[in-house]
């Protein structure tokens, strides 16, 4: 089961990732944009390592997803999955592979992540179906299973 949804949105992509962990949910999130923009099966031909920071955990998420947009943009490169990545006082350090993105045809241009909508909760013990519209599967991913989850709209 993939541990993001899309959700429906005026004008943009909005979607929603959980985890175990605030790592788990943070992979998601990035696993999310990825498919976003290219939904071919990526070889993992090479590694990049990535170190960000943030002044808050949604800072922290934003950053970390512009860093694909730049690897993308600046170094041609798109992720296929996250090897390693750990999280300590709004410090983010992972490892991720991919392959050259002009070996690939995208299927979105995504312009930008956005502040608009985002959020970064602790979902262990918030209601059932928090965070989600009428959509039934939204409720699968928060509550007992998954203890974070985050929203972000991608300007498209």
């Amino acid at each position: 089961m993939k541990k993001y949804i899309f959700l429906p949105h005026t004008a943009d992509v909005k979607f929603q990732a959980s985890g175990k962990t605030i790592e788990e949910a943070f992979e998601n999130s990035a696993l999310a944009l990825k498919e976003r923009m290219c939904n071919a099966k990526i070889k993992a031909k090479k590694e990049k390592k990535i170190e960000i920071s943030g002044r808050d955990f949604e800072n922290l998420l934003y950053n970390f997803l512009e860093e694909f947009l730049y690897l993308l943009d600046a170094e041609d490169f798109i992720t296929s999955k996250i090897k390693s990545i750990k999280i300590s006082k709004f410090k983010l350090k992972a490892i991720v592979v991919g392959d050259k993105a002009s070996n690939y045809k995208f299927s979105n241009d995504v312009k930008a992540i956005t502040y608009n909508e985002m959020f970064v909760k602790n979902t262990k013990n918030l209601p059932a179906n928090f965070g989600a519209t009428k959509s039934k599967k939204a409720n699968d991913f928060v509550g007992e299973k998954n203890k974070y989850t985050t929203q972000v709209v991608l300007d498209v």
